[in-house]
Order: C-alpha cells, then sequence, then structure tokens
C-alpha cells in the first residue's frame, strides 16, 4: 500500500471545465456561466450551495481558464488585514486578479464593506463562497455587486462518475483490485457531497484493505455502513455529518422531544459547529413551527440569537441549550408559514390586483378626487376597535390564508377572528 498523506477528495480535484462534474445547470454547454468564462469576462460572483458541491474548485478553474492570478482566503481564519494585503499585490498586477473567499458569510459587515471599494472599482473580481442563504448574509451594496450563483447538491449520475474516477486511484494506493458492488450506501452517505463521498470511498476501503487476504475488496452496503457508522465521530468532527445533525436537530425540535434536541445540539458543539449557524436556526424554527401557538418562542429565539452573538463558546452553549429545550418542549404551530406559502401562491396565481380604493392613501387633491380612501373607516373610531370592511382585492375577497391550529394561544385567536368576521372567513 501506497501511504497518501493528501486526502483523495484533494487528488482528485479537476482543473479544468472538461473534467469538472455536476452543475451542468451552471457550467454545461452554452451554460449561462460557462459562456461567461470562455468569454473572459466574467462578474463578481457568489456561488451559494451545500458543501462538497465544487465551489472552491469551480473558482480555481476559473481562474485558470481566464489566466488570472488567484488570490484565497478562507473568512474563518482571515480579516481585514489578509484583504487588504491581496489589495495592495492586485494593484501591482497587470489583469484584474481574483480573489476567493470561502465561507464568506463569516465575514462581519465591517469586512464585507472592506470589499466593497475594491470590487466596484474593478481592483479584485470576487468569488464568494457560502452554504447559507447570501441574501441573509452578505450586505445589500456587496450582494448587488455580485451574481450569485446557485449550486446544487450532485445527482446520483454525478456520483457514479466520481467512484469510477475514484476506483483506479484507490487501486493504485491500496494495490488491490476494487468491485463496488453495491453503491446505494456509499450514495445516501454522500447527500451528494462529492468530499463526502470520496472520504467514504477512502475510509472503506482503508478499513478492508487491513485485514483482506484476498487481492480484490468487494464492496456492498453492508460493509459501507459498518465502517462508516464505526467512524461518524471522526466523520463528525471534520463536518462531514453537519447537515444531517442540524436536520436532526431541527426535526427533534419540531417533534417536541427536548432530549433528542439537546442530544444533537451537543454533536454540533463537540463538533466546533459554528454557535451562531445554531442560534440562526433555532430563530427560523420558532416562527415555521412554533408561531402563535407561542410567540414568546420567537423572542426567545431572538434573544438567543443576540446572546450567542455576544458571548461565544463555551459560555453560549448553555444558552443555545435553554432555547432548543424551550423551542422542543413549546407547543407547535405551522400555520404562519403554511399562510405565507398560501398567499405567495395566490399572488403568483393572480397577479398584481388593483388595491381597493378605500385603502388606498391619498396625499394630493387629485388622488382624493379621484376616489383614494372614499369609504375607509377608521377602526379606533368603532367598538372594539374594529369595523367590518373589504381589506383584499374584489377578486379574492374571502381568500383565507390563515387557519389557527389546535392549541390554546390560537384557538384564542380563532374565537377572536370567528366574532368580527362571522361567516365571511370561515373560522
Amino acid at each position: 500500500m501506497k501511504y497518501q498523506s493528501t486526502p483523495l477528495a484533494e487528488r482528485l480535484r479537476p482543473t479544468s471545465l472538461d473534467q469538472y462534474i455536476g452543475q451542468e445547470h451552471l457550467v454545461g454547454e452554452n451554460a449561462v456561466l460557462r459562456r461567461a468564462i470562455e468569454s473572459g469576462r466574467i462578474p463578481s460572483m457568489i456561488f451559494w450551495g451545500p458543501p462538497g458541491v465544487g465551489k472552491t474548485t469551480l473558482a480555481s478553474i476559473i481562474s485558470k481558464q481566464v489566466k488570472r492570478q488567484f488570490y484565497v482566503l478562507n473568512a474563518v481564519s482571515s480579516g481585514v488585514k489578509e484583504v487588504r494585503e491581496v489589495f495592495d499585490r492586485a494593484r501591482m498586477a497587470p489583469d484584474t486578479p481574483i480573489l476567493f473567499i470561502d465561507e464568506i458569510h463569516r465575514f462581519s459587515k465591517s469586512q464585507q464593506d472592506s470589499l466593497l471599494n475594491a470590487v466596484e472599482k474593478g481592483l479584485v473580481i470576487l468569488i464568494g463562497a457560502t452554504t447559507e442563504n447570501p441574501s441573509f448574509e452578505v450586505i445589500s451594496p456587496l450582494l448587488s455587486r455580485c451574481q450569485v450563483y446557485v449550486m446544487k447538491s450532485l445527482e446520483k449520475s454525478d456520483l457514479e462518475k466520481l467512484i469510477d474516477i475514484a476506483v483506479p486511484v484507490l487501486e493504485n494506493d491500496y494495490n488491490k483490485k476494487i468491485v463496488i458492488q453495491e453503491s446505494e450506501a456509499l450514495m445516501h452517505i454522500s447527500g451528494g457531497d462529492a468530499r463526502k463521498l470520496l472520504n467514504a470511498m477512502d475510509l472503506v476501503v482503508g478499513m478492508m484493505s487491513e485485514t483482506a487476504t484476498d487481492e480484490t475488496l468487494t464492496i456492498t452496503n453492508e460493509i459501507t455502513t459498518q465502517y462508516i457508522q464505526s467512524n461518524l465521530l471522526k466523520y463528525d468532527r471534520q463536518g462531514e455529518m453537519h447537515y444531517d445533525i442540524i436536520s436532526a436537530f431541527i426535526k427533534s425540535m419540531r417533534g417536541s422531544d427536548p432530549n433528542a434536541a439537546v442530544y444533537y445540539l451537543a454533536r454540533m458543539i463537540e463538533a466546533g459547529e459554528d454557535p451562531l449557524f445554531i442560534a440562526r436556526r433555532m430563530l427560523i424554527l420558532a416562527s415555521e413551527d412554533i408561531g402563535n401557538a407561542n410567540p414568546n418562542a420567537l423572542l426567545l429565539a431572538n434573544t438567543c440569537f443576540d446572546a450567542v452573538n455576544k458571548i461565544g463558546f463555551p459560555e453560549s452553549r448553555i444558552i443555545l441549550s435553554q432555547t432548543a429545550i424551550y423551542l422542543a418542549s413549546s407547543p407547535k404551530s405551522n400555520a404562519s408559514y403554511m399562510a405565507i406559502n398560501m398567499a405567495q401562491d395566490v399572488v403568483r396565481k393572480t397577479g398584481n390586483l388593483s388595491v381597493p380604493m378605500h385603502l388606498r392613501n391619498a396625499p394630493t387633491k387629485l388622488m382624493k378626487d379621484l376616489g383614494y380612501k372614499d369609504g375607509y373607516k377608521y377602526a379606533h373610531d368603532y367598538e372594539g376597535n374594529f369595523v367590518e370592511l373589504e381589506f383584499l382585492p374584489q377578486e379574492i375577497s374571502g381568500t383565507k390564508l390563515y387557519q389557527p391550529q389546535n392549541n390554546p394561544r390560537e384557538r384564542e385567536i380563532q374565537n377572536s377572528l370567528r366574532n368580527k368576521w362571522k361567516e365571511k372567513y370561515g373560522y
């Protein structure tokens, strides 16, 4: 066996678009990003997608394709000082270099601000990579200067290609013939992440070769599962189970199991997960899965986010635990989540319906003459601060989008709405 200190995923990293696997919607034949790369005129951009789908690799390939200097920073370990050093070198470069910032969502607002002037003036072409929604994690002025490209988890056919490429390399590493008899477990473990797939293959083959006496290693689903499960903690510490664990954490809180929730929280803490990432997910859950069944949940989750932002680890683990247990133990309702989904669906189907005249503002005499605001009734002038009035466009009058669910708080809301609106909305 030949000892390899470099991970398999790194050794198999493609160096050209022809070798690149996945993201056909971006770099396939005649795709928008491929056309930009081949023309040599590339904008500053943000790659948004899950880990292991080729964000860093594609940025490197772009730099080679357009023949530009390539500077790489990681937002976790770099700051304004490192950014300025890159800018100083960029001023001496013959052509506009590319600055790639991995995990750009980890940059603070002030750190992101430091990029603005250089991007705007064309001192560098910025390529940022993020696993988080850039709408929330990248400041608006910087986001407006970048194209956002959404990258997807690799499809089964992509993963099969990776397996085919990896097998002969592993055969050479371990001096064994490798037969992939079953690949479903490898596919499942990868979750569409190329790095996870290749690291899993390397781990399984390496462990099999330690005890194998045959010249052929036959990989089955059972063998894959056996070796991977025995190394889960190792994978967690390397960030490989990142999305599986956060998914289990969210589902445990949604399923009202505080014990499971705090267990998965501990898994993330031990793996060194970003505490703000955890707090952000709880903030979303507080509204999506609890909502008006317990409005205090959103307040506590927001306070948790602020507190964790101020304190950091290790003390913030206590605040995260308190919040996770509270959210898991709270009554649940996704009525607000369902309401906005339905409302957006109505808007997409009906377009821009006219706002009723009596609801329109009338700041000018012309608007008043045209009937703007005519018939509007000020709710506070009436008993109980309510007067029946039509607030929806005529075409969708009576459409019920919010359906309170069966919990004490929302039963109160439903009774109040029924008393006000009688039969109109069917409350």
